[in-house]
């Protein structure tokens, strides 16, 4: 089962509604190497196991270390601060909390959010990160 997943970019999903995590799966998995997370803390010691993921896919709202949290603590870190990260998000006034972020997204989502506008967004953004790889 690991085999298949060599040469897939690796996406890191920090929600805590499992609901969430599986319909991310489900509708990524084709494509990309899935590592769902049921918060930041946990997120955070994947990342600290050595994972390395191509983006994250972040929910705000989650209990114990949040996502605005682990934001914070990817983005000052000099070793994940370039990885692209998308928040989705069922937190009101979405659009004013992501312009007060003190660090820059690639993109957010309401939930509930279409599947094909999202997949279509972590292409384009997996994309221009390997584009600005390769320059």
């Amino acid at each position: 089962m690991e085999s298949a997943s060599l040469g897939k970019k690796q996406v890191l999903i920090v929600d805590d509604e499992p609901s969430i995590l599986k319909l991310l799966n489900f509708i990524l998995s084709k494509n990309y190497s899935i590592h769902p997370m049921e918060s930041g803390y946990k997120a955070h010691l994947w990342l600290e196991d050595g994972n390395f993921p191509d983006i994250v896919i972040l929910d705000l709202h989650m209990p114990h270390f949040d996502g605005t949290s682990f934001l914070k603590s990817i983005k000052i870190s000099g070793f994940y601060r370039e990885i692209p990260v998308i928040i989705l998000s069922a937190a009101e006034d979405l659009d004013k909390i992501v312009v007060n972020l003190p660090f820059k997204v690639e993109a957010y989502f309401p939930k509930p959010f279409n599947p094909e506008v999202l997949k279509d967004t972590i292409a384009r953004v997996l994309e221009s990160s390997q584009n600005m790889i390769n320059k």
